[in-house]
């Protein structure tokens, strides 16, 4: 079988944003972690939503009707992305806001006795909506720890960690600070022997790697679209038995079925109208029948561009001087999210330096890893400096990054 080329100018030409300069040099954004740049027909798609004139739900004249059709197809887009069956899929403001609104809802009746689990390694947005509220009903907190050599999830005591006193396990898919992907499908299945459910943050993987949500073995999964291409909207899957079940906070008027009584007020329907087509550039990369199977296919194309991108950007980092890489051992799979600090400089001062001398866009801070950071001890240096690579992202730009990095440890 001939081998196609990854199509990078192609894709490249579909962000606007990256017609941007500074300092006299193109825009290299290196901070897809925080947040991808935005797909072009995304973009036209939620100018479009306004200039024909929005609505909200439940009218009878054509600007209601448009935007309950936008919602419709969103939802079926994220099904497409997820797989799981439209009827799951739930919007709000983000990923975190709508986790507090779950848990709020699912841990009504916890008691004092009942136990959760949360993991060392992952963002506290899958972390803090569950422990606030196992502190509001008593419910006592698990840790699944994290090795501090590997970064990977300590598995070892799973089986009693987890037991028939747990009622939820918290896991993100892939860490948003060091891009180690865990094996959640392992913890789902120890989950299940004890009846616990299982919430799974997938915000940083989505953007790089095909989810499956029946496979993951997930209860509840979160995602947010500004993570892969799109708009500000924070994307909720729930599984359809609990999901009907969810005693959620709402208006009496509101509706009682599911989706819909998760999603309270009006949501941002301009955002909604450009999450398919977000979706349909994936799809696009890819080949096949359906556009499940497109998806599929098109996330094993961009894999396997950033992964190339992200190996060569990593084995260059390690020969630095100074440069302390965290990440995983290379047969763990990762997302190309690469995170460093640099002897003797504040990781504040290596993004700057590094933007002023190529004008490539790299974060510092703990990035709300907050537990992993304060176990590694670097939370009051300033924790790490993060690069992330994007389907968007050229060699030019990793060797540019890769060049600007060499004059600052110099």
């Amino acid at each position: 079988m001939t081998h196609v080329p990854y199509p990078i100018e192609l894709v490249r030409q579909q962000f606007p944003a990256l017609r941007r300069t500074h300092n006299g040099k193109p825009v290299a954004y290196f901070d897809g972690p925080g947040g991808s740049q935005v797909v072009a027909t995304c973009i036209e798609a939620m100018a479009d939503y306004m200039r024909k004139g929005g609505a909200n739900l439940h009218g009878p004249f054509p600007s209601s009707l448009e935007t309950e059709a936008h919602i419709h197809d969103a939802k079926q887009a994220m099904a497409d992305l997820l797989n799981v069956d439209p009827s799951e899929i739930a919007f709000g403001a983000n990923a975190t806001t709508l986790l507090f609104h779950v848990a709020r809802a699912l841990g009504r009746d916890w008691k004092p006795g009942d136990e959760i689990v949360v993991t060392e390694l992952d963002h506290r947005g899958n972390v803090d909506p569950w422990i606030t509220l196992a502190k509001d009903q008593g419910v006592t907190v698990r840790w699944l720890k994290v090795d501090t050599e590997s970064f990977t999830l300590d598995l070892s005591e799973l089986d009693s960690i987890i037991n028939e006193k747990t009622k939820l396990v918290a896991v993100g898919l892939a860490s948003n600070a060091v891009g180690t992907i865990s094996d959640v499908a392992k913890v789902s299945a120890r989950a299940r022997q004890v009846g616990a459910l299982v919430a799974v943050d997938a915000v940083q993987a989505v953007a790089h790697v095909s989810v499956d949500f029946q496979a993951l073995g997930a209860d509840i999964l979160t995602c947010s679209a500004y993570k892969f291409f799109g708009p500000h909207i924070g994307i909720v899957a729930i599984r359809s038995e609990l999901f009907e079940q969810l005693d959620v906070y709402k208006l009496v008027p509101a509706p009682a079925h599911a989706p819909d009584k998760l999603e309270t007020g009006t949501l941002n329907h301009e955002g909604i109208a450009g999450i398919r087509p977000a979706v349909e550039f994936i799809a696009a990369l890819g080949a096949g029948a359906t556009r499940r199977e497109r998806i599929i296919s098109g996330y094993e194309r961009l894999e396997e561009h950033e992964t190339r991108l992200a190996d060569k950007l990593r084995a260059s980092l390690a020969a630095m001087p100074r440069v302390k890489l965290y990440q995983a051992p290379s047969d763990i799979r990762k997302t190309p999210t690469v995170a460093l600090t640099v002897k003797g400089m504040a990781p504040a001062e290596v993004c700057r330096r590094v933007v002023d001398a190529s004008s490539v866009f790299i974060a510092d801070g703990n990035f709300y890893a907050w537990t992993l950071a304060e176990k590694l001890g670097i939370n009051p240096t300033g924790a790490w400096v993060r690069a992330g690579l994007s389907p968007y992202n050229s060699e030019e730009e990793v060797d540019r990054f890769i060049a600007a990095m060499r004059r600052v440890v110099q």
